[in-house]
C-alpha cells in the first residue's frame, strides 16, 4: 500500500467503462485516519455533449457521507457543487437543503462508485433489503434531489438496486465496489494499490 503523504492510504484504483454512452472513469478509494475518501475523474458524453467531472466524496468510518465536492465542465462552462452532511441534515453551496433531511448517502449519477456507500454502511445479510433516502446529484446540471432507493442483497457479491421504476442487479467486489452494472458500467481493471 502506498502512503500518499497526507494521511491518505490508497486502497484501490480502478477504471470503469460506460456501456450506454461513450465514457470512462478513473477512480481511487483511500482510507483516511477518520474514514474513507472516494475520488474520480469521469469523461462522458451526455445529451450529445462531452462532460468532464472530477469529484471527491468523504465519509466517516461507518461509510456515512460527510463531504462531497464535484466540479463539472462542459462546452466551456464550469460548475461546482459542494455538499456537507451531518446528522441527516445537508448543506450545499447555497445553504441548507431541507428536501434532503434524513438522507445518509449521496448518489452521483455519473459514477457507480457511490453505490458502495450504502452497500458498505448497511452490511446487509443475503436476503435482506433496506430502503433509503439519498441525495441524488443529476448531471450535467448538478441538480441535487431527494431519491428513495432500495438495496437488496441477493448473493454474496450481488445486490439489486431500485429507484422508482429503475432496477438493476449489480455485482460488486469484496470492498463493495461495482464490477458489473448491466447496461451502464463495467470495471475494466481492478488494481490494488
Amino acid at each position: 500500500m502506498i502512503d500518499a503523504g497526507d494521511g491518505r492510504k490508497p486502497t484501490r484504483a480502478l477504471h470503469w467503462r460506460r456501456l450506454d454512452t461513450p465514457g470512462s472513469e478513473y477512480f481511487t478509494l483511500s482510507e483516511l485516519p477518520n474514514g474513507w475518501e472516494f475520488a474520480g475523474t469521469v469523461v462522458v458524453t451526455i445529451e450529445g455533449e462531452p462532460l468532464l467531472v472530477r469529484y471527491t466524496v468523504r465519509c466517516d468510518p461507518s461509510w456515512t457521507t460527510e463531504d462531497v465536492d464535484v466540479v463539472a465542465e462542459s462546452s466551456g462552462t464550469r460548475q461546482r457543487l459542494r455538499l456537507a452532511a451531518a446528522g441527516g441534515r445537508w448543506r450545499s453551496n447555497e445553504g441548507s437543503v431541507s428536501a434532503l433531511d434524513g438522507a445518509v448517502d449521496v448518489d452521483l449519477g455519473v459514477t457507480p462508485s457511490t453505490n458502495t456507500l450504502p452497500i458498505r454502511r448497511l452490511a446487509l445479510d443475503v436476503g435482506e433489503h433496506a430502503d433509503l433516502i439519498v441525495a441524488w446529484v443529476r448531471f450535467p446540471d448538478l441538480a441535487v434531489v431527494r431519491s428513495d432507493q432500495r438495496y437488496t442483497r441477493l448473493a454474496e457479491n450481488l445486490y439489486r438496486y431500485e429507484s422508482g421504476s429503475f432496477s438493476r442487479d449489480i455485482e460488486v467486489d469484496e470492498l463493495g465496489l461495482v464490477t458489473k452494472y448491466p447496461g451502464l458500467f463495467v470495471n475494466e481493471s481492478l488494481v490494488s494499490a
